[in-house]
């Protein structure tokens, strides 16, 4: 279902979105190409209010994936800008992954910081009783499945990565595909993007992205693992139902498409994810950057599976 409105004569997207949860009010951050932008809300399901534009960088641009955290009254954004004064990867990409700070959710966030090298992207920083975590993406040139993938790592505080990222969830089917023959003949690039981690239980998840946002065939699947293990770094999460299956939680139907990159809530004992799609029927151009706009679902999870219960007009 449909969350945010969309102003079709002055629509600026609803990519990526993130939500969050904070004195009782709710906040969903969006990728811009000239800064991030925010929509607030006292219910979740309905009522949501444009906020503007809540951080930009003088002489940058493309601001991809905001994930925001509160911690110790301050709340911290991270998300990848295009960046000039550093080198790119191989493939010449310049995503680099920044954080900002404000004293409310709606900012302004300031302060902004480059916290990683190109390429990083879709960052999810997370706090457990072992510290705190960042998974995000970055590229590898070689190997039999070339392209992004997801890796953790520990953060010293706020502001700075140890910087011993660990792969967490990589590429290992044909529907991982973003591109095929990409940089040279033969060697397709794939991509596993968007990481969102939570625990219920016994079972820690990490939910991502596969394949590519401009295609309908963009998908949302998970990895897994059961363990008492705290330290984000040490679990060893496997792809469900393995690495060898195609098995995606929320993938295109009847009246969405090019569904991906989530973030999660928990409302009452039911999770839900709120995610970006393209309606087959919205009246934007469906393969424009800006087409995509948010929607949510309910998420069941229980002993280490995950399904998605999805209307077109309902939640």
């Amino acid at each position: 279902m449909h969350l945010l409105n969309i102003d079709k004569e002055n629509y600026i997207g609803q990519a990526d979105p993130y939500i969050l949860e904070s004195g009782g009010r709710y906040y969903i951050y969006t990728t811009g190409h000239d800064g991030i932008y925010a929509y607030e809300s006292d219910d979740l399901f309905s009522g949501w209010k444009f906020a503007g534009r809540v951080m930009t960088m003088a002489d940058h641009d493309s601001f991809w994936a905001p994930s925001v955290i509160e911690l110790d009254g301050k709340f911290y954004m991270y998300n990848s800008i295009e960046i000039y004064n550093d080198k790119p990867d191989k493939g010449g990409h310049r995503g680099a992954m920044h954080v900002s700070e404000a004293d409310n959710p709606l900012g302004p966030f300031k302060n902004t910081t480059q916290i990683l090298h190109p390429f990083s992207i879709d960052a999810h920083v997370v706090k457990n009783e072992a510290g705190l975590f960042i998974f995000y993406s970055t590229n590898r040139f070689k190997g039999k499945r070339i392209g992004t993938y997801i890796v953790v790592d520990k953060m010293l505080d706020p502001y700075h990565v140890a910087g011993n990222p660990v792969p967490v969830v990589v590429p290992t089917l044909d529907e991982d595909i973003y591109r095929r023959n990409r940089y040279r003949w033969g060697k397709h690039w794939h991509t596993i993007e968007g990481a969102f981690y939570f625990k219920e239980g016994d079972w820690h998840y990490l939910m991502y992205s596969g394949n590519c946002f401009e295609k309908p065939t963009y998908y949302i699947g998970y990895a897994r693992a059961k363990t008492d293990e705290t330290d984000l770094t040490k679990i060893k999460f496997e792809k469900y139902p393995d690495d060898n299956t195609y098995a995606p939680v929320i993938s295109a139907n009847e009246f969405e498409e090019g569904t991906g990159h989530h973030s999660m809530i928990k409302k009452d004992g039911q999770w839900y994810a709120v995610y970006h799609a393209r309606d087959y029927d919205d009246g934007l151009n469906a393969s424009a950057f800006d087409a995509r706009n948010a929607r949510i679902c309910k998420l069941n999870v229980e002993d280490g599976i995950i399904t998605a219960e999805r209307y077109k007009d309902k939640v």
